[in-house]
Order: structure tokens, then sequence, then C-alpha cells
């Protein structure tokens, strides 16, 4: 059984998957696979975690895994996950590790893996991962165990890799941020980064205490962004996920700005520079109908792929493009990260914000999005979907009101949830298509 979902192994602390045993097991599998993979004779692993107090327990197993097949961990503690794909490469490491279970409530926890070149790793590989869960693997010899450093700095490291993909001369003076850090991995990187480019920061939610990340606050809950942002008369808002790999903002009236504007904004930005490849931005079937068209009219496409940043990865890489992302947050840009790197996009965008020198409710105002609506259904057996009379009765909706709406359906890759967007001009036929599918799978 593959015990990965579209963003690594997640779930509920202590009932399986995500229990102490497994995460051993599962070190000792990608051990036997990755060890050596970094290019050098130094078999590493990097591991970085959020704030959640489950990381204690599933940190030291992960490590006793790692170690006793001769690999040295080098433990980072909260540090945004890509901060993790970034030390990886820069350490040479086989392996890279993220705790976290990124917008999920405290009670979840999760385990991200990393290659050598930071990226995440494939389904073919995660597939090869669990297969080995379950079997006897051979353990280093007692001479041979791995050892086990604490890397001081990491997150200074971090600040300065992500500061490096801005230009040098750029600074921030004269703006009043709010950064929503969700309680979560970037508590510490994202206030400090904002301060040593010279903005005027106002952080929130940073004070963890192992059990509010995310709670009510942050990328998924961005309204005390927004409230304070208008409470403090700043110019913009930010807000993270647990992670720090998702990426929502806010303008100076209050408005939540989400992955597709901020998509539009890169989008701009790298056509001008010519970095734009093949004038092309990669979505998903969440992505925003108006979004597409006003990227038609400034001739630039748009490749939707399946709801994941890992689909979107895939797509870019196969295809040699250079931007895509998600309406939740999570934005790609290659070059510049190997993985979503929430600070690192919000610099990037604060940048040309400040150059813009409008009001943010004017800079990010590319195009009004179609009206939609993402209804959750919790609690509910995933496997409804796949069941042939469901499909039949989903489908004749769809076929239903093609001409005025677009649907989208689909079970949660990181969460026991089915979620149903619907989009359309006409309010009502978005309320009653939602109710009308909501019938069938309840």
């Amino acid at each position: 059984m593959n015990i990965f979902g579209t963003d690594g192994v997640r779930g509920k602390v202590n009932q399986w998957p995500m229990t102490a045993e497994l995460a051993q097991k599962l070190a000792l599998a990608a051990a036997s696979i990755y060890i050596g993979k970094g290019g050098s004779n130094l078999h590493r692993v990097v591991i970085g975690k959020d704030t959640r107090l489950s990381g204690y327990m599933i940190e030291p197993a992960l490590v006793s895994g790692f170690t006793a097949m001769g690999m040295d961990c080098l433990t980072l503690g909260p540090i945004p996950s890509p901060g993790v794909s970034r030390l990886t490469r820069s350490f040479r490491a086989d392996l890279g590790v993220m705790i976290s279970a990124s917008h999920n409530p405290s009670e979840d926890n999760g385990i991200k893996l990393f290659g050598p070149d930071g990226l995440k790793l494939s389904d073919n590989m995660e597939t090869q991962i669990s297969k080995l869960i379950n079997d006897n693997i051979n353990l280093a010899n007692p001479a041979n165990l791995g050892r086990v450093k604490r890397l001081e700095d990491a997150v200074g490291r971090y600040i300065e890799a992500v500061k490096s993909c801005i230009n040098k001369q750029q600074r921030l003076e004269g703006i009043k941020v709010v950064v929503d850090c969700a309680n979560g991995a970037a508590y510490k990187a994202a206030p400090q980064a904002l301060f040593e480019l010279g903005a005027d920061v106002i952080p929130i939610s940073v004070e963890p205490n192992g059990f509010n990340i995310n709670e009510g606050c942050g990328a998924v809950n961005p309204e005390k962004m927004a409230r304070t942002v208008v409470s403090h008369n700043a110019d913009i808002g930010l807000a993270f996920d647990g992670d720090a790999d998702r990426l929502i903002m806010s303008d100076e009236q209050g408005n939540i700005i989400n992955g597709d504007q901020l998509l539009a904004t890169l989008a701009i930005k790298m056509q001008r520079e010519g970095e734009l490849n093949n004038s092309t931005v990669v979505g998903t079937s969440m992505t925003n109908h108006a979004f597409d068209l006003w990227l038609q009219n400034i001739g630039i496409k748009l490749m939707r792929t399946d709801v994941g940043d890992r689909y979107i990865a895939e797509a870019i890489k196969e295809f040699d493009f250079s931007l895509g992302g998600e309406p939740s947050g999570h934005i790609l840009i290659p070059h510049l990260s190997k993985t979503g790197d929430a600070l690192m996009n919000s610099l990037l965008i604060l940048c040309e914000f400040v150059k813009d020198k409008k009001p943010s409710s004017k800079f990010f105002n590319k195009f009004i999005p179609v009206p939609q609506i993402i209804h959750n259904l919790n609690d509910l057996d995933k496997e409804i979907l796949n069941k042939i009379e469901v499909k039949e009765k989903l489908h004749k909706i769809e076929k239903k009101i093609e001409s005025n709406a677009r649907i989208v359906i689909r079970p949660s890759g990181t969460e026991n949830i089915i979620r149903i967007m619907v989009e359309s001009n006409e309010q009502n036929l978005i309320l009653s298509t939602v109710k009308e599918v909501e019938k069938i799978l309840i």
C-alpha cells in the first residue's frame, strides 16, 4: 500500500500512518534507496520541522531510522519547507525531510521527502519506498552508525538564500507590511527577512505553542491578516501557511488576494524580463477562468494540471516552463527555488509593488475573478467518487451547466475531505449546483 498522498505522508498523530513506528520504518526505507545519492562520501540527511508539538516525537523516530542506516542527520529545528529543500542541496545531502502537515490543524502531522536535487520525490520513488516499509532492511554495522548534529543558524542561512533571489539594490523602505506566520515554520524567518530589507514590519501569529499552528490565522485563514492591515493602516499584508510554502496576500483595504492574482503579478514581471519560458503559466483545474482570459489578452497561455503543486512541478519540468501555481498560494519558480517558497515569492511581489508606487488595491487589480465557491464535505469515504452511479449523476450535472458554469469535484490529497468547486457569474446557479452535488454524495 502506498502511504504517500499528494504531498508526502500525512495524518492524525498517533494514528496510522502518522506514528513514531512508521516514521522510523520510513527513514529506514528511504535511506536504503538514497544513501550515497548526494554525490559525496558523507552520507547525510537534512531534517527540518514546523512548530507542532508532535515534531518532538517524529523527529527522533526519523533520526533513529536514518542513523541506523549509517546516515548522519543535520537537524534544523523550525524552518520553512523550502529552507529544507535549499539546505539539502547546499550540504550535498542524500535526502531532505520536512516534518509538517502544512495547512492542516495541529493534531495532524506529515513527512515530506526531498531528493538531493531539492525536489520532492516522484510518484515512482514514493511507491518504491512504500513497498520497502515492511521489508527486512540491512542495517549499518555498529561502527558505521550515523551521528546527529543541530545546525544552529539554519534560519539565517535560509534568509540569506531567499534575499539573494531579488536585486541586491532593492529595498522595502517606506512600506508597512503585516506578516502572518500562522504560528508556524516561518515565525522567525519572515519578519526578520522583511526587517533586514527595510520594511516597517507588523508580525502576527508568531508565538507558536505547539498547538496553535494555522489556528484562525495564516494563509488558510487570512481574514486575521486582512483585518490587521486595515487596523494598522498598513500598505499590504502577507499570510503564510504552517510550513511557509503557500502565500496569500491582502491589499490596504483588507481585500484578500489569492494565488491567481499573485501569479498574474509574477507573470507580467517574468514576461517583461524575458524569463517566462514558452509564454506559458501553469495552473490547475481550480484556476479561475477570468485569469485564463486575462492571460490570453496579454499573449500568455495557461496550461491546467490536476490540483497539487507536485503536478504543476511535473508539467513545468516536462515542458520547460518557468512559472506555475494554485489559487491556494502555492507558486513555483523553478530557476529560483526547487519548491514553493512563500517568503521568496512575497519578496519578489513586494519589490514589484514598491516599484509600481500604486496603492496595493490598484496594484493587484489585474482581472475580476469569476465568482467561485469551494464547499468542503468532511468525513466522507473518498471512494464514493469512483462509484459508477455517482459518476453518471455528476456527469449529468456537469453537462447541464457547462455553458454557464464550471465545476470541479475532487478528494483532497492531504485531508479527509471532498471539495466541490463551482464557478459561474450566476450566483443562484452556483448555490443550487453545490446543493445538488451534496445530495448525491451525502
